[in-house]
This record gives structure tokens, sequence and C-alpha cells, in this order.
């Protein structure tokens, strides 16, 4: 399977690459890279306003609350 191409730019996989929670790791699994990439919420809001969305929203859309 392969990675998202915003990888290397993304706030919320720079942040949670190696956090502890299991969500943070299974958002990654399934969305930074794996089948739901096309459907990430933080590549539509990049596309839409043009800049990347706060680090701390996850690829669903909702923000990570800690």
């Amino acid at each position: 399977m392969t990675e998202c191409e915003l990888l290397s730019k993304c706030g919320f996989f720079n942040k949670y690459q190696n956090a502890k929670q299991a969500a943070c790791s299974g958002f990654i699994a399934m969305y930074c890279k794996g089948p739901k990439m096309d459907v990430c919420k933080r590549k539509a809001y990049r596309a839409e306003h043009g800049v990347a969305p706060p680090d701390d929203m996850m690829p669903t859309g909702s923000m990570v609350i800690e």
C-alpha cells in the first residue's frame, strides 16, 4: 500500500506518528497509509482553503482532544 503524498507536510502525521494512543495509530494506518487515503478530511480542507488544517484535526475531520 502506498503512503499519502502529503505525509511529509501533514501536521497531524508529524505530530502524532509516534503517539501511543491507539486511535491515532489507527487513523494513520487507515488514512495516511491505507485504504481511506482519498477520503481524508485534512486533504479536503487543504484543497478547499489552500492552507493546511490545524495539526490536531484528525483525518476524520474531528479534533484530537487530549
